[in-house]
């Protein structure tokens, strides 16, 4: 018997890279699972809720525990938007008509590698990717979702890819969300940081699992015209299938 889930596409793979999202599926679906999405789905809230916005945030929040209310898992290709369901909705939540709704779903929502290695028990998906990576780990999935080896065992599986460590793969890339805004030149700093340490593998590819900061990593790269290239895992995973 198949096992069902729910899709969960965050706005920056929605509006920026939606080829991610049916790499998501197609991924998932190889691996036998059957993926439902929800076409009313909008946002988490979790930019609204980091810049002080409450309310909206709740608004927002209650929608999406109505959204994602089939008791389905829920799978998504962030770690980042994951992360605050899981440890923020608490604080919209507490002591509400939404908490106990609020209490099943952070029991039954995954990151899409921790979905496909620690509950599917898969290491190798089966692709083929005949090009050197290297891992960019995003703050929020190392830090909030506790997110380090599922990434790196399904890269290491990938046929034909050789998967390089970085120096200091766990440092912030600049972005942070408004962070990049707020303080600009700090940001583009710490982007010029990671990215040295990325070329200095020779990889071809920086892969992550977080959409936003391969935005804020590719602008760089575009604008200084670096030879490399960035590229969610998502996509890695998927190329070959």
């Amino acid at each position: 018997m198949k096992k069902k889930v729910e899709l969960f596409v965050p706005c920056c793979i929605d509006q920026l890279y939606p080829q991610t999202a049916f790499n998501t599926i197609k991924v998932l679906e190889h691996l036998g699972v059957e993926v439902h999405y929800n076409p009313e789905q909008t946002c988490c809230g979790q930019t609204a809720f980091k810049n002080g916005y409450w309310d909206e945030a709740k608004e927002i929040g209650e929608k999406f525990l109505r959204d994602f209310s089939s008791g389905l898992p829920v799978v998504c290709p962030s770690a980042s938007c994951v992360a605050y369901i899981k440890n923020y909705y608490h604080k919209l939540f507490f002591n509400t008509g939404w908490h106990l709704e609020y209490r099943k779903l952070r029991e039954n929502i995954y990151e899409l590698t921790d979905f496909i290695v620690n509950v599917l028990r898969v290491n190798e998906v089966g692709g083929e990717f005949p090009h050197k990576v290297t891992y960019h780990s995003a703050c929020s999935a190392l830090r909030e979702y506790g997110l380090v080896e599922e990434p790196r065992i399904l890269l290491k599986n990938v046929k034909g890819l050789e998967l390089v460590e970085m120096e200091k793969a766990d440092q912030c890339c600049g972005f942070g969300g408004m962070f990049s805004m707020t303080f600009e030149s700090v940001s583009v700093a710490m982007t010029a940081q990671k990215l040295s340490n990325a070329l200095a593998t020779e990889a071809e590819y920086v892969v992550s699992t977080e959409a936003t900061c391969l935005a804020n990593m590719d602008a760089y790269v575009k604008k200084q015209g670096l030879p490399i290239k960035c590229l969610h895992i998502a996509d890695v995973l998927a190329a070959g299938l």
